[in-house]
């Protein structure tokens, strides 16, 4: 009733021929004709050995036993059959037994795939790695052709446009467990002096079916149905640090699909900061975003005091629209005092102030100007985040740009191409694996999640099967 199988020495004295044959077909020989045909058909044989190893040693984990024990729970052997898996090296082929609790509903489950750790029915671990990682940085249809073009491993479009989803679900139910774990292992860089936390958005097309909902939430909040309807926002976030010269040392991001008040995102991004500043506490905290008031409520009102900063290139965009609105657009006297004024907000200590007297200036000649209007009251709300000449001088950050090219990054370059339509799924699945990705937490990300396919597999003594006594 023993168990586990012992190699095959035919497949071992199978791979050893093809070996030995390899090696003693060239020796002695001129070179070949074609140097690339010859290399192409060089990785095809030692793939094929490749697979013979991999299909001899993923046989060992397999358990052939009456009864075993899964995580202490008996389970009782119910059928033996060949499967075929996916390796990084193709498809291996290998005999497995199944076995169930006999629980009504309850499918049976692969000793030898709990052991060696395939990842959902399927995959190698390391072929769902690679695969998962391709699929983060380009579509299905291209990581096909990528795999084709390798020589290796050759899944197809449907299994890699399946793969994130299933990875994303065991993600997402375990995620408030693994992002401590991760944060955990992240030290903040020695030289830092500061971090910076930002948050933003980016639309994204989203499927057909959801526009009727997009419009019944922003009526049942309140709020007209704005943007195109097919469309909704993705949140990123960004917590970076920057040494004490104002050059940015790391960047740690994060994306996640559309979210009444982007909850999930601002919860992860508090955490993030929370993390860093238990490690250094004598880090200066800036916090920076456009003007909108939901980013503000998030930053100011829940994290730590922080220097609050608008966006510059944010901020001059206002200036713009006032200048325009009372010199009109594109005019040379716009131009003029738009670049006049630029440099004062940004480099004169008292920039903001002197922005207000000029704008309040233009309002009582344009007294009928309500964009005008507005952009004043624009920066009479967000004066004391503004001090942007004081804050080059200490070297801390007064720009979105990097949230932005987050938005850019992670969303906008994956998930806007031509024809592109997203569920809430599939999008987060391709935005937390980028988001592991850019932030150089991939591969330990991956550990943590391969470790949730392995079980433990054990013999269960003293049992002996009935056909046993019926011989």
């Amino acid at each position: 009733m023993t168990a586990v199988p012992e190699a095959s020495a035919k497949t071992k004295g199978k791979t050893l021929d093809r070996l030995k044959e390899l090696l003693e077909e060239r020796q002695g020989k001129p070179p070949v004709d074609d140097f690339g045909s010859f290399e192409r058909e060089l990785r095809g044989r030692m793939a094929e050995i490749e697979r013979d190893l991999l299909a001899e040693e993923l046989q060992r984990f397999d358990i052939d036993a009456p009864v075993v024990l899964i995580d202490g729970v008996p389970h009782r052997r119910v059928l033996r059959c060949e499967e075929t898996y996916m390796s990084a090296a193709g498809p291996v082929r290998v005999e497995r037994t199944l076995y169930s609790t006999r629980r009504d509903g309850e499918r049976a489950v692969s000793a030898l795939e709990l052991r060696a750790g395939i990842v959902e029915k399927h995959w190698t671990p390391l072929a769902a790695e690679q695969a998962v990682f391709m699929v983060s940085l380009m579509t299905p249809q291209e990581t096909e052709t990528l795999c084709a073009k390798l020589g290796q491993m050759q899944p197809s479009k449907s299994s890699l446009d399946r793969l994130p989803k299933q990875l994303s679900r065991e993600w997402e139910a375990k995620r408030e467990a693994f992002e401590p774990q991760l944060r955990a292992d992240d030290l903040v860089p020695a030289e830092a002096a500061t971090v910076a936390v930002s948050l933003d958005g980016v639309l994204v097309p989203m499927r057909d079916g959801e526009r009727e909902e997009k419009r019944a939430r922003a009526t049942a909040e309140g709020r007209p149905a704005s943007g195109p309807a097919g469309y909704q926002e993705v949140g990123c976030g960004t917590v970076s640090f920057y040494d004490a010269t104002g050059e940015r040392l790391s960047t740690v991001k994060f994306g996640r699909m559309p979210e009444f008040k982007k909850s999930t995102l601002k919860k992860i991004l508090a955490e993030e900061l929370g993390a860093a500043l238990a490690q250094r506490p004598d880090l200066t905290l800036v916090t920076v975003a456009d003007g909108a008031n939901d980013n503000w409520d998030f930053l100011h009102g829940a994290l730590p005091p922080s220097t609050e900063v608008i966006d510059f290139y944010h901020a001059a965009d206002h200036l713009n629209v006032a200048l325009s609105a009372a010199y009109g657009e594109g005019t040379v006297k716009c131009r003029a005092q738009f670049d006049k004024l630029r440099r004062v907000l940004l480099e004169d200590p008292d920039g903001v102030e002197k922005i207000i007297r000029s704008l309040l200036h233009l309002t009582k000649q344009h007294p009928g100007s309500g964009r005008l209007a507005n952009e004043l009251a624009y920066f009479r709300k967000h004066r004391h985040r503004m001090h942007y000449a004081t804050w080059r001088a200490a070297c801390l950050p007064i720009g979105s740009g990097v949230v932005e090219a987050a938005c850019k990054t992670l969303a906008t370059q994956r998930m806007k191409r031509s024809g592109m339509r997203w569920r809430h799924e599939g999008g987060q699945a391709i935005l937390t694996f980028r988001s592991l990705v850019q932030s150089d937490r991939f591969d330990r990300a991956w550990a943590l999640l391969a470790a949730t396919y392995r079980a433990d597999v054990t013999l269960m003594e003293n049992v002996v099967a009935l056909s046993d006594f019926r011989r």
